[in-house]
C-alpha cells in the first residue's frame, strides 16, 4: 500500500482558491479541506457542501420542549388543584408561557447536541495538518496523494499560483 503525502497550497487571492478547488476535485488528487482566515461565500459555493442537519436537532429539541413544558404545567396544575376565581384547573392559555420557555431551552440544548454530533467535536485530528498563516491572510487547501504523485501535486498548487507546504 503506497504511503500518503499531505500537501497544502497556500493562497492569498480568494479567486485563485476557488479555481484551485474546482480543478482539484476533478484531478486524481484527494481534496481534504480548506482553511480560511474569514468566511467566504465564493469558497463555500465551490466546495458544494451538503446542507447541515443541525437544524433538525434544534427543531426536535424545540418540539420536545413545547410538549414537555405543557406536560409539566398540566401535571403541576392537576397535582395541586388550586381553584382560582372559578377558573378551570387546566387552563391552556397561561401554560403557553411555560411551553414557550421550555421550547427555547430545549431547542438550545438540541442545537448544542446537533453541533457536537454532526461536526464530530471534539477533534484534534486536523491540527497536525494546519498552517498558522491560515489564521492571518492566507487560504490553505489541503490535499493528499500517494508518495509517487507528490511532485505532481506540488506542481498543481504552484501552477494555480500558490505556495506549497509539505507535511511529514
Amino acid at each position: 500500500m503506497p504511503l500518503k503525502r499531505y500537501i497544502m497550497g497556500l493562497f492569498i487571492d480568494e479567486d485563485q482558491v476557488v479555481s484551485a478547488i474546482k480543478e482539484l476535485k476533478t484531478s486524481s488528487f484527494k481534496f481534504i479541506r480548506v482553511n480560511m482566515p474569514f468566511p467566504s461565500h465564493k469558497i463555500m459555493g465551490a466546495l458544494n457542501l451538503k446542507k447541515s442537519k443541525v437544524g433538525w436537532f434544534t427543531l426536535g429539541g424545540g418540539i420536545f420542549g413545547l410538549l414537555a413544558g405543557f406536560a409539566l404545567a398540566i401535571y403541576t396544575a392537576t397535582e395541586w388543584n388550586l381553584m382560582v376565581s372559578g377558573k378551570p384547573i387546566v387552563a391552556y392559555i397561561p401554560f403557553v408561557v411555560v411551553g414557550f420557555e421550555t421550547t427555547i431551552l430545549c431547542a438550545v440544548f438540541g442545537n448544542i447536541v446537533g453541533l457536537i454530533t454532526q461536526t464530530r467535536l471534539p477533534s484534534s485530528k486536523g491540527l497536525k495538518f494546519y498552517d498558522r498563516r491560515c489564521s492571518g491572510e492566507h487560504f490553505g487547501i489541503l490535499a493528499s496523494c500517494a508518495t509517487e504523485q507528490e511532485d505532481g501535486l506540488k506542481d498543481f498548487f504552484q501552477k494555480q499560483g500558490g505556495e506549497v507546504r509539505v507535511f511529514d
